[in-house]
């Protein structure tokens, strides 16, 4: 079992940054990033592996978020910068004991995610 707590998100301008992070209790193989904006189904941001330095990104967030680790804290961080209106969404990290990708139907935990809100 993992649990999964999220934090940072809020409000920003179009262009702004915004950082989440994601503290895990116990180990997971992969710890992943998504977002389900109203009306639209739940999507993968950003993922990678907890113990080797592989990472996965979606198109539209590529070159604006990086996705990080810290051992020492045992949490992954978000770190969204050049941030557009499209990308307000609710935010949920996720973590999983055997699979990584940017498919929801990977990963088996999931927290109880965090609003993001961006203005234009």
């Amino acid at each position: 079992q993992v649990q999964l707590v999220e934090s940072g998100g809020g409000s920003a301008q179009a262009g702004g940054s915004l950082r989440l992070s994601c503290a895990a209790s116990g180990y997971a193989y992969c710890i992943g990033w998504f977002r389900q904006a109203p009306g639209k189904e739940r999507e993968g941001v950003a993922a990678r592996l907890t113990t080797r330095s592989i990472t996965y990104y979606a198109d539209f967030v590529k070159g604006r978020f990086t996705i990080s680790r810290d051992n020492a804290k045992n949490t992954v961080t978000l770190q969204m910068n050049s941030l557009k209106p499209e990308d307000t969404a609710m935010y949920y990290c996720a973590a999983d004991l055997g699979r990584c990708g940017l498919s929801p139907s990977f990963f088996t935990y999931w927290g109880q995610g965090t609003q993001v809100t961006v203005s234009s």
